[in-house]
């Protein structure tokens, strides 16, 4: 059985032009994984295009100091009837809390950005190491989302703020992320970096922080696929003829092994694949 594909697309890493941003690429803060939780939201509503096609990501933000993602999630799903409104997930330096299948639309930016978006609420948090994970969060969710619904990640249109839903239709008067993110000296430009990093590092490497030991992107400059080769258990090279790896496809392999002073990858239960053949 193949190990998991990572990706058969091609991106490029962005540099991030922030110190925040900056901070979490070089401490290579890891995401906190999505959690599914069942909300109560009872509205279940298509989008525009149809049920589980959205068009993008509204990105939001509390406006409300010391209260967590699950604190809010139990606010929300306790009272949003009165409340009228209602988000697809809330996110803090500690979790991502989805609570609306993203498939349908919510409540969160006015008719026509309901209609059109996924929508997430960032938590405020009290520091410098919590707002860049919150951040981190944040930006993992959102390049998820565009990357399952088969999206390009676009700011101003497959990613906006509530600010630019509210500038642009009027149905709503709320600016956020905006001052929040300028009391750490951050913009929605800079967090639009981090999700480009993000979405581009997912399709390629299948890690928000790029390549590492376990993937590998593989590529035969002589040819229009790469080779694999079976190792048996006398160590000897055995090719296989009837498999092949595409180019600048990216893979998981957990074992290496060296044979005659070549080193091979592993990236199924019995084939492997050279390391000459690493992009």
């Amino acid at each position: 059985m193949l190990f998991s594909l990572i990706s058969l697309t091609h991106s490029t890493t962005v540099k991030a032009a922030s110190k925040i941003n900056d901070y979490i690429i070089s401490n290579k803060i890891k995401p906190a994984a999505i959690q599914n939780q069942k909300g109560t939201f009872s509205e279940w509503t298509g989008y525009r295009k149809g049920v589980g096609h959205p068009e993008g990501i509204v990105v939001h933000e509390t406006s409300e100091a010391n209260v967590t993602a699950q604190q809010f999630t139990d606010r929300f799903n306790a009272h949003w009837p009165t409340l009228e409104t209602y988000v697809h997930a809330f996110v803090d330096d500690n979790k991502i809390l989805n609570i609306h299948n993203t498939d349908y639309s919510v409540w969160g930016a006015g008719p026509t950005a309901n209609a059109r978006y996924v929508q997430v609420e960032l938590c405020r948090v009290n520091s410098y190491d919590a707002f860049a994970r919150s951040l981190s969060n944040d930006a993992y969710y959102i390049a998820s989302k565009l990357i399952q619904y088969n999206l390009p990640d676009i700011p101003g249109q497959t990613v906006i703020s509530h600010a630019q839903a509210s500038n642009t239709w009027h149905e709503t008067d709320h600016q956020d992320p905006v001052y929040y993110f300028s009391t750490w000296g951050y913009s929605m430009d800079q967090f639009n970096d981090l999700i480009k990093t993000y979405y581009n590092n997912l399709k390629t490497y299948g890690d928000v922080n790029g390549h590492n030991d376990h993937v590998i992107k593989v590529h035969n400059a002589h040819g229009s696929f790469v080779p694999l080769v079976g190792i048996n258990t006398d160590n000897q090279i055995v090719p296989i003829e009837n498999r092949d790896l595409g180019n600048n496809s990216v893979w998981y392999t957990d074992q290496k092994k060296v044979v005659d002073g070549v080193t091979y990858h592993r990236v199924a239960t019995h084939e492997w694949v050279a390391d000459s053949y690493k992009a």
